[in-house]
């Protein structure tokens, strides 16, 4: 029989030579990282002196810079707001002379949210103002995930692109947008969007689909109210 079966102490004295085994691994790493810290200890110390300076640099601009700098764009912005709810779109988006515009906000703001609004009220205006070019240029560079603005924009953009006679573009915004946020509001609107545009590209099974899509997870909405028609029209086109 063999020695490991016929002692029993054999098997434990085998577990206890791998267990020193591991130990004086351990300490080889640990003895070798010490000599590593103990050989480049200046280096080291610059390294986390860099790295606290950086960390507090950060707060510390954050803190003395661009938060006083977010109050007072709050406060400036207000009045272009004012002007973008009565509809003097070229007050609002160029000042009167005593308050700055959202142009002069994107400008003197630029690294507060304020100015990041601000971007999306300049896409909106030149949407309303029918330059569709900078319409896009000021949506794309708008980076929010409001519920309600964010997919507004991406909206929006899908909007300049069907003003602009690209409805292959169009549908693929409006869909984002839809899907961007997903709530009852924006959602079923741009889902309805999507699926005019797959009606005006031909492809109506798509459309009877996002028709069905507003039907079933939002019946509520008001784009559900007249669906039936929608998906009835489309199925028909669509052959099935």
């Amino acid at each position: 029989m063999p020695p490991e079966f016929s002692n029993p102490l054999y098997g434990m004295a085998k577990k206890k030579d791998k267990t020193e085994d591991r130990i004086v691994a351990v300490e080889e790493v640990l003895s070798k990282t010490e000599q590593f810290i103990e050989n480049n200890h200046k280096v080291l110390t610059i390294i986390v002196g860099v790295i606290a300076v950086l960390i507090l640099g950060f707060f510390a601009f954050k803190r003395l810079y661009v938060e006083p700098r977010e109050k007072e764009a709050q406060e400036q912005i207000f009045m272009a707001e004012k002007y973008f709810e009565m509809d003097s779109l070229n007050l609002a988006l160029y000042g009167d002379g005593n308050y700055p515009g959202f142009l002069d906000i994107i400008d003197d703001y630029s690294i507060t949210k304020t100015a990041n609004l601000a971007k999306y009220y300049t896409g909106i205006i030149y949407l309303n103002m029918k330059d569709f070019e900078n319409a896009i240029d000021y949506l794309s560079s708008y980076k929010g995930r409001d519920q309600i603005v964010a997919p507004m924009a991406i909206g929006a953009i899908g909007d300049a692109y069907m003003e602009l006679d690209n409805p292959e573009k169009a549908v693929t915004y409006y869909m984002d947008a839809a899907i961007d946020n997903d709530n009852d509001f924006t959602s079923p609107l741009f889902y309805l969007k999507a699926g005019w545009t797959y009606e005006i590209l031909g492809k109506y099974g798509e459309a009877a689909d996002v028709y069905k899509k507003i039907q079933t997870e939002y019946p509520k909405s008001n784009e559900a109210r007249e669906i039936e028609k929608y998906i009835a029209r489309a199925e028909g086109l669509a052959g099935r």
